[in-house]
């Protein structure tokens, strides 16, 4: 890059006796090739010239330096190396500050502790956040955190990825000076002026001395049990351990060296390239078509129809959004316990010491329950939430259509319900969009924004100006049975079924599942739901395929027999697991295998053996087929939109980036294989989808879509 971009990005002036260095490289003043080569240039004019006593870094705009360009992963590495800058301003004999008024992450922090001295003012914000990427810092920032902050402390940082408080920073030893205020120059430079007029010496962090250093490692033996537990097969986390045991036991060059062999690991993982799949696809699924027509509404008030698990779920994301909400039930009992619904998250809250009854009651004064539908004539937008029936949604949405103003959004949170015919209850189809909260909806990430034929261009976009409001990951989806998500959670759940009957127990394939990453296995994840929830959808699936003449696709009744027996999961204390004494972790049942053993007998099936790697090839392409034909249809934008719902939204291991992306890292043509090998067995299930097998003909992946989208 020129210098003339180095010149640009990384600006230096005297002011007195220092040479103020700011970083200029927006948004986030990421640490691009022209910001190191910047950097470097900087220091090494401090070093030539006499007049320059000490050199101040800091940030212009909202940051100070938010991390690496990630945009660079993967490409040819361009000098100079970030290790090489930080080396290089850490060993100068000026004395070095950094001033750090917003985000010092990644590479960002890096940075600030190879400065010899940290001020921070009120807004900053520091972390190592290179675990969600599948990295580990990798300038240093394993070697030098533990000897400002202590060892478990930095390894805690690392392997969280989360942020500290400017308060929080100072406490752990991460800076040394806490001043008020947002001007970071001004602050920074009265703080190195008081630090020359000391005759205050550099003071690296390379040469502090981890105190007993015996302690430090039999905590990060423990550590390294307790991470290996936790991370479920993740690659960066006990690599993160490797390099702060580094920092203990090596002087401090080698423990440099051996950061950078393990970091050169991490980045040739193909865990990073998931999750760097992973963290650009969830920034991309709110660049949809609407966005360019039409501008969103208007909203501040919003009201929530149901106060049940999901209506109160919503009605506290909105409410944590800043926005005002009435909720409406059927009767007094209903809205009573409605409310109650809402109040015990914010319970929940103080008695764990992250609320006050003061911030409850401020959150409370915007919330009114009711259950007359005419005190939500004047809301903006509201969230129906009631029970999963179309005729008593379509009931809703009449008395909707009646009371609401014009111009108001009505929006359906339904699972899988047409809502082209909810739409058509009302006077006003342009208005009515579904939007698809997880439960518990205050928690789960993911929003489908599902997108009925007559709705308006401005309707969806509020859709998703909603969504960045309650801080979810929109995904836009078209209409049909289960949107994208349950469309093909329904596949790959009947593929796990088809396992089950041929001869694998469901807690096997619950195993090989959780062995792939995820938290549960299908059969869990159902005794969690409900097991008549499912069955509910089954039986309505069921009378729908008879009524229109298909040909007879194979069903699995085990779960029906189970659902039969009064046994729906969690709830009822069994399922497909037992659950002692109201116990959260399921123990296998055996009458649930005599039930497997029964039907497979009644079928006349001789059940086989399945290894926890064939139990996923089935698993994986059912469920990569299925989303190759959502993606055809136009149900979903582009294969990322599928990916970011199985990770937003079901579970999907992110180090695998989705199942899209998985399928491209397989390779596509070793996933169409499979598909038509089981076909041989049953090709009514496993039809491949004709996108899959165009791709493969013409040597292209899924991601060449997400491109072109």
């Amino acid at each position: 890059m020129s210098e003339q971009a180095q010149a640009s990005v990384v600006q230096t002036r005297l002011d007195g006796a220092v040479l103020v260095v700011s970083i200029n490289n927006p948004p986030v003043n990421a640490l691009g090739q022209a910001v190191r080569a910047g950097l470097l240039a900087a220091v090494e004019q401090a070093e030539s010239d006499a007049a320059v006593k000490a050199v101040l870094i800091v940030g212009e705009g909202k940051a100070f330096i938010a991390g690496a360009d990630i945009r660079e992963f993967g490409k040819p590495a361009m000098p100079p190396s970030l290790p090489e800058v930080l080396n290089r301003l850490e060993a100068s004999d000026k004395i070095v500050v950094a001033a750090i008024h917003g985000p010092a992450l990644g590479g960002g922090l890096e940075v600030a502790m190879s400065a010899h001295y940290r001020l921070a003012l009120p807004a900053a914000k520091l972390g190592l956040p290179e675990v969600n990427l599948g990295l580990l810092p990798g300038a240093g920032g394993t070697q030098r955190a533990p000897r400002l902050m202590g060892v478990k402390a930095a390894a805690d940082l690392m392997l969280s990825g989360k942020h500290l408080s400017a308060k929080a920073a100072l406490a752990a030893g991460l800076v040394d000076k806490l001043v008020d205020g947002t001007d970071a120059t001004a602050a920074g430079l009265a703080y190195t002026n008081e630090l020359l007029a000391s005759n205050t010496a550099p003071r690296r962090t390379r040469d502090i001395e981890i105190a007993d250093k015996a302690a430090a490692l039999a905590e990060l033996d423990a550590l390294t049990a307790d991470t290996a537990k936790k991370s479920r097969g993740l690659f960066s986390p006990l690599k993160i351990v490797e390099c702060v045991r580094a920092a203990v036991e090596l002087p401090f060059d080698e423990g440099i060296t051996k950061e950078r062999a393990l970091f050169v690991e991490c980045l040739n993982s193909p865990q990073r390239a998931g999750l760097i799949h992973a963290f650009f696809a969830e920034r991309e699924t709110a660049k949809i078509p609407e966005a360019k027509a039409a501008a969103p509404r208007h909203f501040a008030k919003i009201a929530v129809i149901g106060g049940g698990t999901m209506g109160a779920g919503i009605t506290v994301s909105a409410l944590d959004a800043g926005l005002t909400v009435t909720m409406i039930e059927r009767d007094a009992d209903s809205i009573a316990r409605g409310q109650a619904n809402v109040e015990k998250v914010y319970n929940g809250l103080i008695a764990k010491g992250r609320m006050t009854e003061e911030a409850k009651a401020a959150v409370m004064a915007r919330y009114t329950p009711s259950t007359s539908y005419d005190d939500i004539k004047d809301v903006d937008l509201v969230i129906e939430a009631v029970f999963e029936d179309l005729e008593v949604k379509k009931a809703v949405f009449k008395e909707l259509d009646r009371v609401c103003k014009p111009g108001a959004v009505l929006a359906t949170n339904t699972s899988y319900l047409d809502i082209d015919a909810i739409a058509a209850a009302t006077s006003r189809p342009q208005d009515v969009i579904g939007l698809h909260f997880f439960s518990p909806a205050n928690i789960m990430k993911l929003l489908e924004i599902v997108v009925p034929a007559k709705v308006a261009p401005d309707v969806v976009t509020t859709a998703f100006e909603l969504a960045k409001r309650m801080k979810k990951v929109p995904v836009r989806a078209g209409v049909c049975d289960g949107f994208i998500g349950n469309r093909i959670l329904a596949v790959y759940k009947q593929a796990a079924d088809y396992i089950m009957e041929d001869g694998a127990s469901p807690y096997e394939i619950d195993e090989a599942v959780r062995g792939f990453g995820y938290p549960m296995g299908p059969f869990q994840v159902t005794d969690l739901a409900g097991g008549d929830i499912g069955w509910a959808t089954r039986k309505r699936r069921r009378a729908a395929a008879l009524e229109s003449g298909d040909p007879k696709a194979r069903y699995v009744e085990v779960a029906d027999r189970v659902c039969e027996r009064g046994w729906f999961g969690q709830k009822t204390g069994r399922g497909f697991y037992l659950y002692p004494q109201g116990a959260r972790v399921g123990q296998p049942d055996p009458e649930v295998l005599a039930i497997v053993d029964a039907e497979r007998a009644k079928k006349g099936v001789t059940p086989r053996q399945f290894t926890p790697e064939e139990i996923m090839r089935r698993y994986m392409a059912a469920m990569v087929n299925e989303g190759a034909k959502v993606v055809e249809e136009g149900i979903a934008l582009r294969p990322l939109d599928v990916d970011v719902t199985f990770l937003s939204g079901y579970g999907f291991p992110r180090f695998r980036g989705g199942p899209m992306k998985w399928a491209d890292m397989q390779g596509l043509d070793k996933v169409l294989a499979d598909i038509r090998e089981f076909a041989k067995e049953d090709a009514l299930f496993w039809k491949p989808a004709p996108l899959l097998e165009k791709l493969v003909a013409e040597g292209r992946d899924f991601e060449s879509l997400n491109k072109a989208a």
